[in-house]
């Protein structure tokens, strides 16, 4: 079973799903503990117009979902800020017009999208090496930003009023926020895909959760427990030869419901 590392699209997997952990631990904090899951699930199927662009203009379609993704998250920050518009109704726009977008686009392109399903329920096996360059430079990044800005990140969660109070530039950092939360559903496309970017995101987070309520260690719990879910899955789904998003998430999944038992029973 171990000769099966020897192979470099399954130490690709690996490492992916390390690199992913990471990122989806840090910022899938933020995003639970600030209430922001739909939000993801907005930027994460909007995701689908970028792949449709790149198909089109012949780019990487990686690329595209990173920089559409990226505009669409800050596109639906500004608004929000700016005109005061309510949240649910800028998700769902953000949603169906970044999925629209995307079957308009590939549509249109001519030929046949081949690898059109790993990007809607994503294939960990197939991660090429240029996309762990990128993965790896968006960890650095992110891990860099959250370090730089922890405590400013830390206000504007818990209590947007009382940062804005403490003459902190709240708008700033919440698109900054946004725009951390894109990137990472960017990188975890190709782990689980677009239609399950929203379970990695927040089941390892929600797990940790479970066991402390402080930031700092919930983040580290999340990336351990991240690391886990993505390591397993890979196993798994080698061994049974089934889709590996599909048993990354059911992992996580069990972890998160055993972890909600666990609290349950010790409460009795």
């Amino acid at each position: 079973m171990l000769e099966v590392l020897e192979f470099a699209f399954f130490q690709n997997a690996l490492l992916a799903g390390m690199l992913a952990s990471i990122a989806c631990g840090i910022i899938g904090t933020y995003v639970v503990v600030k209430r922001m899951v739909f939000i993801a699930g907005g930027i994460s199927h909007a995701s689908f117009g970028g792949i449709g662009l790149g198909y089109y203009f012949g780019i990487d379609p990686i690329l595209g979902a990173f920089g559409f993704t990226l505009a669409a998250a800050l596109g639906m920050g500004a608004v929000r800020l700016s005109a005061k518009q309510r949240m649910d109704t800028l998700i769902g726009t953000v949603w169906a017009a970044g999925m629209a977008v995307g079957i308009l686009f590939v549509y249109l392109t001519p030929g046949f999208a081949p690898d059109l399903f790993s990007y809607l329920f994503g294939n960990i096996l197939l991660v090429p090496a240029g996309d762990l360059w990128l993965m790896g430079g968006l960890v650095v990044v992110t891990v860099g930003l959250v370090m730089l800005f922890y405590n400013e990140f830390l206000a504007v969660t818990f209590d947007e009023e009382y940062a804005t109070i403490m003459n902190l530039p709240v708008r700033a950092f919440y698109l900054l926020l946004l725009a951390l939360v894109a990137c990472t559903v960017v990188m975890l496309i190709r782990v689980v895909g677009i239609i399950l970017v929203i379970a990695l995101l927040t089941l390892p987070p929600a797990t940790s959760a479970e066991f402390t309520a402080r930031l700092r260690p919930m983040m580290l719990l999340s990336v351990v427990l991240g690391i886990l879910y993505t390591t397993g899955g890979i196993w798994l789904s080698y061994l049974l030869d089934v889709p590996s998003g599909a048993t990354i998430i059911l992992i996580g999944t069990a972890g998160y419901a055993g972890a909600v038992a666990v609290r349950v029973w010790n409460g009795r």
